[in-house]
């Protein structure tokens, strides 16, 4: 007998949502606030809290994935399809992520160079890692949840140690997707999170739904104790690594932020199930076309359509330019919703009823010959 398929996890939506706010502010102002005002609070405070959606993207990529996996175990598909549709969803990614980058280099053509397109982004770290880990479609889900929480556990120590070597032989091209990096998204340590996603999603495949409660208290819980655990251990005056960096490729900042996203994701269920059930979101609405909010919003705010505000605006006008984007974002999100809702048939009979001429076969009431309706 085969297994009910699960019902959708709305607080998913919700938490890849408020991460799409966050980023659009955070871009917002890195994009247009005045250089004397980047050392003021504001502008740091932005900034902070903008570094953490990148890891929310990839955690949920993660989750996703899992839940990819299961579907095609449930089918019922051989161990060789199971890992080529794997394959095939990494590539999907990654051949994302390059048109993302060619139509960037395209729009802004003569402003950006041409190695900009091979720019190590988020959407590329997606593909490529889970290229990785197309393997554990090979692998039973209570194994496979153990194998990859131990490899973003191998991911986040070996950081600082990836750091250390020499990478001087490889192509800049290639060791970009290696090498910690403060403005890139390489491997180490950020394909980690996608890791611990794919971990997360197997444990909330394999949870009954009458089981969720319980389990996102224990995921709070869990959060908790990683967030004080990593900041305890990060602070002590001696290391198991000859050089660390804590912003660049320290285990602690990655724990911290693992646990920041349990925290993160025990709130979103609590808030999208228990306190806000079923109606409409305008934070859950973001998050179920995030892909196209991070497409147009990267071109609105880093091309060529706004640039004479670009390193201009102060604080409060940033503010202002995170409003509007946010609700454009929300407009945009709103109209994909719509026209995925809308049927090819549909809009196919609504250009015949606009743009056909209309039929001349009138139909009469016997009675009074009265026309009642145009076929």
């Amino acid at each position: 007998m085969q297994k009910p398929k699960q019902p959708h996890l709305p607080f998913l939506d919700w938490m890849r949502g408020l991460a799409a706010t966050i980023m659009l502010q955070g871009h917002t102002f890195h994009a247009f606030m005045r250089p004397d005002l980047r050392e003021q609070s504001p502008y740091v405070l932005s900034q902070f809290v903008g570094g953490f959606p990148p890891a929310v993207f990839l955690f949920l990529t993660g989750v996703t994935f899992a839940f990819i996996l299961e579907s095609n175990e449930r089918r019922g598909l051989s161990p060789w399809q199971r890992w080529t549709a794997a394959l095939a969803r990494a590539r999907y990614l990654f051949v994302l992520a390059m048109l993302f980058r060619v139509q960037l280099w395209a729009f802004s053509f003569g402003l950006s160079s041409w190695t900009d397109i091979f720019k190590v982004d988020v959407l590329n770290i997606m593909g490529l890692t889970l290229f990785l880990l197309s393997p554990l479609a090979l692998a039973p889900i209570a194994e496979r949840a153990r194998l990859a929480g131990f490899a973003g556990a191998l991911i986040t120590i070996s950081s600082p140690v990836i750091s250390q070597l020499d990478w001087k032989w490889l192509h800049p091209f290639l060791s970009d997707y290696i090498v910690p990096s403060y403005t890139l998204f390489p491997i180490f340590p950020w394909a980690a999170f996608t890791a611990f996603g794919v971990a997360a999603g197997c444990l909330l495949k394999a949870s009954k739904p009458e089981h969720l409660d319980r389990l996102m208290q224990w995921t709070a819980l869990v959060g908790f104790v990683l967030i004080y655990t990593s900041q305890y251990l990060s602070n002590l005056p001696y290391s198991l690594y000859a050089k660390s960096e804590f912003w660049l490729n320290s285990p602690g900042l990655v724990f911290m932020k693992l646990g920041t996203l349990f925290l993160l994701a025990a709130l979103a269920y609590l808030w999208s199930v228990r306190l806000w059930g079923s109606n409409w979101s305008w934070v859950r609405q973001l998050g179920t076309t995030s892909l196209l909010v991070y497409w147009v919003h990267i071109e609105l705010v880093y091309g060529w359509w706004f640039s004479r505000f670009k390193d201009k605006l102060d604080a409060g006008q940033c503010v202002l330019f995170s409003i509007a984007l946010i609700l454009a974002m929300i407009g945009l999100s709103l109209l994909q919703t719509r026209l995925k809702k809308t049927r090819w048939g549909e809009w196919r009979a609504l250009w015949s009823q606009r743009f056909s001429p209309p039929s001349t076969a009138i139909r009469f009431k016997d009675a009074d010959r009265v026309p009642t309706s145009v076929d």
